[in-house]
């Protein structure tokens, strides 16, 4: 167990300096964000100048070298758009974008699981059937379309339900929640359902066709012969089993729900690091933008750390194997 989670420990060491040396790469190539700092008549020396300020005239392996000695510090430098720096900034949009996250995946689960169960447990039921048609309709329409279709109806139509922004918030040490206000839960609610939607339809379709597959195994069989009640089989050993593939979708859509939180917050102005991100790409931004990817993808390998460490505690067979 503890040889496995070294190794894991290096891989993720080697997954996160492959990032930060794409992300580095890649945006260097974008934009001169000289160009975008200055007006058009500023002077060459002024050119020349903000570039020594900005470590741009440094060879590119020194600029990567201290990219991520300072990335390992939880510093990405300054802004180039706002002049502060970066560390603060995503400090101040992170809370905003976990929690919409949190919202959008508890919704996920609270209602793609048990449907998931029940189109499993009643194939052939007129709800069943109703709930496959609607995940279809849910997995074929863009992001976009449902946020704005949420907008229309709830708060245009109906005036039930904010439409932009974060609504009020209360500070908790240097963490801003908006679950503890009025405003701040409704406006909370139309950006965590067009996120989550998606989710709900990929959990539900999953787990109906884990626990289908699950229900025609040998094991199963055998505890209806053993004269187990039907619900003794089904949460007790099928669902059990279902859970495996099921963590691994749920992690891993947890970290891509964080990563594309960009379309939601764009459609409701959601104060996130998503349209921090869309508003540092228009400006050449590099250094914020580097950091949100650098972020992201520090998410996702712990998500993966994480997953990998449950299958222990789901599947102990794996302690042997490991």
């Amino acid at each position: 167990m503890i040889a496995y989670v070294l190794r894991r420990l290096m891989q993720s060491v080697l997954v996160m300096l492959a990032v930060a040396l794409i992300a580095f790469s890649m945006f260097r190539f974008i934009g001169d964000p000289v160009n975008s700092m200055l007006p058009e008549n500023a002077s060459v020396e002024d050119r020349q100048v903000l570039r020594e300020q900005l470590g741009l005239d440094q060879p590119v392996t020194t600029q990567f070298a201290k990219f991520v000695t300072g990335a390992v510090q939880g510093e990405f430098g300054v802004s180039y758009r706002n002049k502060r720096a970066v560390s603060e900034m995503i400090a101040e949009r992170l809370p905003a974008t976990l929690e919409l996250v949190l919202a959008a995946a508890v919704f996920a689960l609270l209602l793609g699981v048990p449907m998931g169960i029940y189109a499993a447990l009643h194939p052939k039921g007129f709800l069943a059937n109703t709930l496959n048609v609607a995940s279809l309709i849910g997995i074929s329409v863009p992001t976009f379309v449902t946020g704005i279709l949420l907008i229309l109806i709830f708060s245009v139509w109906l005036n039930w339900l904010p439409s932009f922004g974060r609504g009020q918030t209360v500070d908790i040490g240097w963490w801003s929640t908006g679950f503890l206000t009025v405003s701040g839960l409704k406006s909370l609610i139309l950006p965590a359902v067009m996120l989550g939607l998606f989710q709900v339809t990929l959990i539900m379709r999953l787990v109906r066709a884990e626990m289908m597959e699950v229900l025609r195994s040998d094991f199963v069989r055998f505890a209806r012969a053993r004269g187990l009640s039907n619900r003794a089989v089904h949460f007790g050993h099928a669902l059990g089993n279902t859970l495996m593939p099921v963590i691994t979708i749920v992690g891993l859509q947890l970290g891509s729900m964080i990563a594309f939180a960009i379309i939601t917050e764009t459609v409701f102005q959601w104060p996130g690091m998503g349209l921090l991100f869309i508003q540092a790409v228009s400006f050449a931004d590099i250094p914020v933008m580097s950091a949100y990817l650098v972020l992201v993808a520090l998410v996702f390998v712990a998500i993966n750390m994480i997953v990998d460490l449950l299958y222990f505690a789901i599947d102990p067979r794996l302690s042997v194997r490991a």
